[in-house]
């Protein structure tokens, strides 16, 4: 895991001076990182900057904005190798900002899947996301069974509800089953399992929308009636 030891020395055009408090410098830092990503091409030298900076500012801010910034403007090369380095920071919101960006990096999935098993649950969530978003890749990797596992078993509800999401995104067979499991979980991720069997179709899937339109949650049956009246 990757763990900043020190300031990173940003140049000037990444807003650092010497007279600032430390939490002033790097609220300063993160700004002028993401409005880098926000120029059209950048300066001679912003690029190295912003992965210097992603991989090695000692405040998480920092890291997850200079990260973003090099997703958007800075090359996929450098970006993606800063990618990499962050989807193992010790702090979650850079680990989950950099499962948000994968899938407009065109990011590998396998990495993905072992951020479903974080301890934070905001990054299994975005993780669940990505996953769902980078399809057939997901699926080749061999997200399915790794997001039907989370989805049956993981303790929190947002967890579960989002890796139902991310298997009906999917819309793989093999991701079936654990949807169906969730038509009977707690009402948040019923009602995303009934709109996940959207893709699918079959005499399970029937009587599972049956079921679920006379649920005693109102969301679920209006997710059913939706989709019976498609």
């Amino acid at each position: 895991m990757h763990h900043p030891a020190h300031r990173s020395r940003l140049p000037i055009v990444l807003g650092v001076t010497r007279d600032r408090t430390e939490r002033q410098a790097a609220v300063e830092r993160a700004a002028d990182a993401a409005a880098l990503g926000l120029r059209a091409r950048l300066p001679a030298g912003a690029p190295a900057d912003l992965e210097r900076a992603a991989r090695g500012d000692p405040d998480p801010r920092v890291r997850a904005a200079a990260l973003g910034a090099l997703a958007r403007a800075g090359g996929r090369r450098r970006a993606t190798a800063a990618w990499r380095i962050a989807m193992t920071d010790p702090e979650p919101a850079v680990r989950r900002r950099a499962a948000d960006l994968a899938p407009g990096l065109g990011a590998p999935a396998r990495p993905l899947l072992t951020l479903l098993g974080d301890v934070d649950v905001s990054v299994i969530e975005a993780s669940a996301w990505a996953l769902g978003e980078l399809g057939p890749a997901a699926v080749r990797a061999r997200a399915v069974p790794a997001l039907a596992a989370v989805a049956g078993t993981h303790d929190d509800p947002l967890a579960r509800e989002a890796a139902v999401a991310a298997l009906g995104a999917l819309g793989d067979p093999a991701g079936l089953a654990a949807i169906l499991a969730a038509c009977r979980d707690k009402p948040a991720v019923r009602r995303r399992a009934v709109l996940a069997l959207a893709p699918f179709d079959g005499p399970e899937v029937d009587e599972a929308l049956r079921t679920a339109l006379e649920d005693r949650d109102w969301q679920v049956r209006q997710a059913a009636e939706d989709l019976v009246a498609e």
